[in-house]
């Protein structure tokens, strides 16, 4: 059973950073690409990074330059490093693969 448990959440002021982590498990995590989406209030979910099986990433335009993602298959680890944050970054983060969402983790930038 595929398992995804994100972490790292908060409220944080603008121009701060955030680290969300997620976990996985019951899946082969190496074979997989990696994602985040987000979700905030009144949108719909959007794509933010994404880490394939061999490395290759993938941003929003929105994020570039921002964010960085990354993972470590020892273990099962998936990162989402956030600088510069921006209220427009405030959303509900989500990770995905192999077909599952996490539960998800507040990220809330506000003065």
């Amino acid at each position: 059973q595929v398992h995804l448990v994100e972490s790292g959440g908060g409220l944080v002021q603008p121009g701060r950073s955030l680290r969300l982590s997620c976990a996985a498990s019951g899946f082969t995590f190496s074979w997989y690409a990696m994602s985040w989406y987000r979700q905030a209030p009144g949108k719909g979910r959007e794509l933010v990074a994404r880490i394939g099986s061999g490395g290759s990433t993938y941003y929003a335009d929105s994020v570039k330059g921002r964010f960085t993602i990354s993972r470590d298959n020892a273990k099962s680890t998936v990162t989402l490093q956030m600088n510069s944050l921006k209220p427009e970054d405030t959303a509900v983060y989500y990770c995905w693969a192999a077909d599952t969402w996490g539960q998800g983790t507040q990220v809330t930038v506000s003065s």
